[in-house]
């Protein structure tokens, strides 16, 4: 009786066994409730389908949809010391680092590619804040100047995209000294007479709100990030006064003069690629080509049935 035991009765159970659901099948919108299909919300570029809420989005992920075929090339960024100030927290500094890479798949909190978006090259750099709060470490300040120097090496625009909560503190006095050496980076780029455009996502933050992701050439927004130095909560606690509605956010600050563009996600790619044509003095892009002209009709060759003269 073991065989039925054994290969039977597990054989039958499975068979009417109820089937569990992956759980990253559906994600549930943040701002309006809603579950959404995890490739509905991919093909949409992590924004909501019913209120057109923008989620987070990965640097790899935005890069994926924002290049001519998704095709692109990282650049090497300098490594920084592991751990300049040997912090430690709840965690070592650099359990905390191993924690955020094993979960993102990425090295740093800055990933700097480059490549073609609509033929035009350009150098781009993307915050990730899902590693350890987009901070602002020794590496994303050599990302920055690495960055500046590709996109002089090969005379072409910068794009930023920016997401932050501010400094790392578990790098102390070397994490804002990043503020200098990313605003030095800048003046590289205008120096060189090349296009700086930073693309502001939610949320951007602290000493990165108060050095590169301000100094643009054009500032551009997704639409409702928190665009700030001290979050709202921080003033209303120091200063003890209620705050307008929607303050700090993109499109208060484009009202009052801090951006030039507030941009919905999936009409970015369209935006950037005529603003940096434009900036660099090319043609106008060409939106659809087609293919180059054949024969006339009445000059094509007639259909024979005539076998050929040998």
């Amino acid at each position: 009786m073991n065989w039925i035991s054994n290969y039977v009765r597990p054989k039958i159970n499975s068979l009417f066994s109820r089937r569990e659901m992956p759980e990253n099948l559906w994600t549930k919108c943040p701002e309006c409730g809603t579950m959404l299909f995890h490739r509905e919300v991919a093909d949409n570029l992590n924004v909501c389908t019913n209120c057109d809420h923008h989620m987070a989005i990965t640097p790899r992920e935005r890069f994926e949809a924002l290049f001519d075929l998704g095709a692109f090339t990282e650049v090497k960024v300098p490594e920084p010391i592991a751990d300049p100030l040997h912090f430690r927290d709840q965690k070592k500094y650099p359990d905390r680092m191993k924690s955020a890479q094993k979960s993102t798949g990425e090295k740093e909190a800055m990933l700097v590619v480059e490549g073609e978006v609509g033929k035009t090259q350009i150098v781009a750099v993307g915050q990730d804040f899902s590693f350890m709060g987009g901070s602002m470490g020794m590496y994303v300040g050599n990302a920055i100047l690495a960055a500046a120097q590709r996109a002089i090496d090969l005379h072409c625009p910068m794009v930023l995209f920016s997401a932050a909560g501010g400094a790392r503190m578990q790098e102390g006095i070397l994490s804002l000294m990043q503020m200098p050496r990313s605003t030095v980076a800048v003046q590289m780029l205008k120096d060189a007479g090349l296009p700086y455009v930073v693309v502001l996502t939610h949320p951007t933050t602290g000493g990165v709100t108060a050095s590169y992701a301000m100094l643009g050439d054009v500032q551009i927004a997704e639409p409702n990030s928190l665009i700030c130095f001290a979050g709202p909560r921080v003033i209303e606690q120091t200063i003890r006064e209620t705050l307008p509605e929607g303050f700090q956010r993109a499109e208060y600050l484009l009202d009052h003069g801090m951006l030039d563009r507030v941009t919905h996600r999936k009409k970015l790619r369209e935006e950037l690629i005529v603003i940096l044509r434009m900036m660099m003095r090319l043609p106008p892009p060409i939106w659809g080509e087609l293919p180059p002209p054949g024969p006339a009709p009445s000059e094509a060759t007639p259909p024979t049935d005539q076998p050929a003269a040998e």
